[in-house]
């Protein structure tokens, strides 16, 4: 199997979030773009939700664990046999990525897509984090290809 158009999944990630980014910051005034939906402007320190925003070296803490997530999800790359699995991970990678890019910049994730209905707010996400979720439900929902090992595999 190509591991290689896996990887360039991550990269296509990490390349649209960049570019948004790059594309929707500076003027500060969010964007009508739909009745539900708006585009804006929104620095996150912390995780989902903005948890852990005023964790003491967080911007390291933090970086340096989505650093160790992101190797070993490499290693689980290139040992799948399985295509879909393969996706997934180049999805999570590629988020994982693009957010630690950010962190590592900024000290702060960039959040931008914002949805709201019915007096319903959910906080700003961005596509990277989009793309976490993708990869994270595609390896849940065919938890066939996730690895399972066997009392003596750990023996061995």
């Amino acid at each position: 199997m190509k591991r290689g158009r896996y990887l360039l999944i991550a990269v296509v990630v990490i390349a649209c979030h960049q570019f948004a980014r790059m594309a929707l910051f500076g003027s500060g005034k969010p964007i009508a773009v739909l009745p539900f939906f708006n585009l804006v402007e929104v620095w996150n320190r912390g995780i989902s939700f903005g948890m852990f925003n005023d964790l003491a070296y967080g911007q390291w803490l933090l970086s340096g664990m989505a650093i160790i997530i992101t190797l070993i999800l490499l290693r689980w790359l290139f040992y799948t046999d399985d295509r879909f699995t393969a996706a997934a991970l180049g999805l999570i990678i590629g988020g994982a990525v693009g957010n630690t890019i950010d962190r590592l910049r900024f000290g702060a994730v960039a959040d931008y897509l914002d949805f709201h209905a019915f007096g319903y707010h959910w906080p700003a996400f961005n596509f990277t984090d989009a793309a976490i979720f993708l990869g994270v439900v595609m390896l849940l929902i065919f938890k066939k290809t996730l690895p399972t090992p066997s009392i003596r595999h750990w023996q061995e």
